[in-house]
This record gives C-alpha cells, sequence and structure tokens, in this order.
C-alpha cells in the first residue's frame, strides 16, 4: 500500500513539474539529491517519467578559474537569452560546507538579474565533495529542468580542475572562460582544457584591459592551431567579451548556435549524446557499487576488516579490491 502510494505521488510530481510549476521542480531536484533510499527509488521512476519530456534543450558547460567571471557572464547570457525568447535553467555547482553539505557561495546573489525573471531558475547545488565541483545529480537536475520547460541549460562548475570531462560529459557545447593576459599567464593553459573546449572565450575586454584581451585572444587561436580539435566538424573559435558591459555576448550565443548546427548535420551531435548517456550509466553504477559497500551493514563490517588487513600489511590492495569485489556478487 505504501509503495502503490509513493508511486502516485512520484507520478503527480511528474505532471506537476510538465506544466512547469517552479515549485515541483525545486521538489523533483531535492528528491533526487536526497541520499535517502526510498528518494533515491522515487527519483528513478521520476526521471525515467519525465524522460520522453527531455533532451530538447541546448546544454551548455561553463568553467573557468575562480575569479574570470563565470557567474557574472551568465548573468549576462542569461539575461540576453531570455531577451530573445528563451527559458534558462542554471545549475551552479556551489563549494559544499564542510559542517552542513549545503552550498556556501550562494549563486543567486552573484546573478542578480537572472535571479529576478520569471523566465529563469537558478538552482545552487552543493558539490558535496564530487570529482571537481560536479554535483553527483547535476545530470537527473538537467533532465528534470527539460521536462519543466527550459530550452537552455547552463551548467556551472567551481572552477577548473578534474571536473572537465565531467562538464563535457553532460553537455552538448564546453565554454572555457579566461581572463586577460599573456606571456606567463598563457603559460598556465591547461592542454586538456583547450582539448575538450567548444569554445574559450576572453572576459574582461573592455576599458584598460581591451587591448591585453585581444592579445591573448590571439595567443589562444595560435595555440588552439597545433592541437587537434574534437570534431573534425568543428573548430573551436576564441572569442572576446564583456560581461560587464554585454559586449560580445550575443556574439558568444551565436557560437554555440552554429556548433549545433554543424553538429547535428554531421551526425556527431546525436552520436556525442548517445556516448554521454553510456558514460552516464556507468557513472551511476560504480556509485550504487561504491553505496552499497558504505551502507550494508554487513557488508561495510567485512569492507573494514580488509581495509584492516591491508593497512597492517598482511593483503595486498590487488587481492584486497578483489575480496570486496566478491562482496558484490
Amino acid at each position: 500500500m505504501t509503495q502503490k502510494k509513493a508511486s502516485l505521488d512520484v507520478k503527480a510530481l511528474a505532471r506537476d513539474v510538465r506544466s512547469g510549476s517552479r515549485a515541483a521542480l525545486a521538489r523533483a531536484i531535492t528528491l533526487v539529491e536526497s541520499r535517502r533510499g526510498d528518494h533515491q527509488a522515487a527519483a528513478r521512476e521520476l526521471v525515467q517519467l519525465l524522460l520522453p519530456d527531455t533532451g530538447k534543450a541546448v546544454r551548455v558547460g561553463i568553467t573557468g578559474s575562480p575569479g574570470v567571471g563565470k557567474s557574472t557572464t551568465i548573468d549576462a547570457l542569461g539575461t540576453y537569452l531570455i531577451a530573445q525568447g528563451h527559458k534558462v535553467a542554471v545549475l551552479a555547482v556551489d563549494p559544499s560546507s564542510a559542517r552542513s553539505g549545503g552550498s556556501i557561495l550562494g549563486d543567486k546573489t552573484r546573478m542578480a538579474q537572472l535571479s529576478a525573471s520569471e523566465h529563469a531558475y537558478i538552482r545552487p547545488s552543493p558539490s558535496s565533495g564530487t570529482l571537481g565541483g560536479v554535483a553527483a545529480k547535476t545530470r537527473e537536475a538537467m533532465l528534470l529542468c527539460e521536462a519543466a520547460g527550459f530550452d537552455v541549460v547552463l551548467v556551472e562548475t567551481v572552477g577548473i580542475g578534474q571536473s572537465e570531462t565531467a562538464v563535457c560529459d553532460m553537455t552538448d557545447f564546453f565554454l572555457a572562460l579566461m581572463l586577460p593576459g599573456g606571456g606567463d599567464e598563457l603559460q598556465g593553459i591547461k592542454k586538456g582544457l583547450v582539448e575538450l573546449a567548444d569554445m574559450i572565450a576572453i572576459n574582461k575586454a573592455d576599458g584598460d584591459t581591451l587591448k591585453r584581451a585581444n592579445m591573448t585572444a590571439a595567443d589562444y587561436r595560435g595555440a588552439l592551431h597545433i592541437l587537434s580539435p574534437r570534431s573534425e566538424h568543428w573548430h573551436p573559435p576564441v572569442e572576446t567579451y564583456s560581461a560587464l558591459t554585454g559586449n560580445g555576448i550575443a556574439k558568444l550565443w551565436q557560437k554555440i548556435l552554429d556548433h549545433r548546427k554543424a553538429m547535428s548535420a554531421s551526425g556527431d551531435f546525436a552520436q556525442r549524446r548517445r556516448e554521454q548517456q553510456v558514460k552516464w550509466m556507468w557513472s551511476m553504477l560504480e556509485q550504487r557499487m561504491l553505496s552499497r559497500l558504505r551502507t550494508e551493514a554487513s557488508v561495510r563490517t567485512r569492507v573494514k576488516k580488509i581495509e584492516a588487513e591491508v593497512a597492517d600489511g598482511r593483503v595486498t590492495p590487488s587481492l584486497a579490491a578483489e575480496h570486496i569485489m566478491e562482496l558484490l556478487q
């Protein structure tokens, strides 16, 4: 009886999300972020029910080092898109508080214009210690936003780190933001980041830093010439813009649309989406396996014993890993 009631609640929540209810969307995302077993089961059912209503949005991942202006850029870009008739969802992954586990930066305070619009939805999600600050449930949250009618989803990460691959595996377009610089600053460019980026954008191209921003863009264009692009159908451009004045924001969006058109025409867009789905499955499987090791009392007790044997040097790590794998069978 309880299970049937829960199922009916999930169906009602799915209907409310489809209707565009912001309150329902907030409840749905809270559900998928919950660590409770019954909530996780309900969340899986919810996402499955809403799956036919997803997949049509433009998914953009935005990364960059702290201070580059990610939130200011999203505020300007989102405001521009709303003026063009779009509905924009922002999934901003915040660092987690060590004490409460909650978000600590408060993205809505850094996106003043966007947060005031009824056509925008901003969801700060605590990274909860996951790799590179990409929340473990960001993918599900993105699907929920699409089901609620948002046709552009922007995913902001904490900063440059090992999160680049995770961002690419859930978005269609990966935008890397850079600061004006040159010389020694350019030496800090990460080859991996540039190879993953679908576009590099130099922020703060205004006032006294305009000339330096243009020089930096030229340097990055030179660097890109010696690297192989992710797709033979798209060569990542390097653009300059100012999140403060809004100059260049329209150009950034047009490049995103140009990329989608080129990738769709070549078949790379559909192929990338398919590959992302499979990677998502394996990622979820790894999380479920680790969760079982940490939550099931009988399994956890035996794992602790194996850990002690490894620490004491009585069992090799490779043999211990094999023993742990046997516990999952």
